[in-house]
C-alpha cells in the first residue's frame, strides 16, 4: 500500500511547489518540485537509520537519516502528517 503525503501550499518554499513524500513497503519517495520538472529522492527503508520531525509554530518538517548518513528534510507538513509519517518509517 502507498501512502502519500503533500506539504501545505502556504508554508515557506512550498507556496508554488510543495514537497511530496510517498512510502510504500520498500521504499521511501521525496519529490522536490520546481518551475520545470522534479528531484526526486529514493530512500529504501530497510536504509533508514532515524526519522525525526522538528516541530513549528503550525507546521513540521521531517528529516530523515540513513543509515550511510544522508539526509532528507522534507518540510511544511501538518503535524498530524508529520506523525503518521514517523510512524509508518519507524514501523519496519
Amino acid at each position: 500500500m502507498t501512502h502519500t503525503f503533500k506539504a501545505s501550499h502556504i508554508t515557506s518554499g512550498n507556496v508554488m511547489f510543495p514537497d511530496r513524500l510517498e512510502i510504500d513497503d520498500e521504499k521511501v519517495t521525496f519529490y522536490k518540485p520546481h518551475l520545470i520538472g522534479h528531484d526526486a529522492t529514493v530512500i529504501l527503508r530497510s536504509n533508514i537509520g532515524s526519522v525525526s520531525i522538528k516541530v513549528g509554530l503550525l507546521f513540521a518538517d521531517i528529516i530523515i537519516e540513513t543509515n550511510g548518513g544522508q539526509i532528507t528534510v522534507a518540510n511544511g507538513f501538518s503535524r498530524s502528517d508529520a506523525k503518521k509519517i514517523q510512524k509508518l518509517l519507524t514501523n519496519k
